[in-house]
């Protein structure tokens, strides 16, 4: 059985070094486990993260958790996706997003959609 690459978990302690200082482009999204639908986002962003896996990284961010930085990114609905390049900002997606619209939203950030 292969294992799917999945995303990280991001917490206060490691985002800055996983998603700050990281050297790859990072997609986020901002979640909470009450969220309905932040549910139905869980295996959209499974799948982005295995099948861009060494393009970029993806991290889920629970807002209960990590109250201080999703106030520091002016987080105020979830879910919300959040594209890092070079430490900053480049990408805002408030809400529930299909898989092919987030495809094709990091496709045209230049992040060439894998081939399958």
């Amino acid at each position: 059985m292969t294992e799917q690459a999945k995303y990280i978990t991001l917490t206060t302690d490691n985002f800055a070094t996983e998603v700050i200082n990281s050297d790859i482009p990072v997609l986020v999204e901002f979640w909470a486990a009450w969220c309905g639908p932040c549910r139905v986002m869980n295996p959209i962003i499974e799948k982005v993260a295995a099948q861009w896996e060494g393009i970029i990284k993806v991290g889920k961010a629970n807002i209960d958790d990590t109250e201080i930085i999703a106030t520091q990114h002016r987080i105020e609905a979830i879910p919300t996706i959040l594209i890092f390049q070079n430490g900053e900002i480049i990408e805002r997606i408030p809400g529930l997003v299909s898989q092919e619209k987030l495809e094709a939203k990091l496709n045209a950030l230049s992040y060439p959609v894998p081939t399958t």
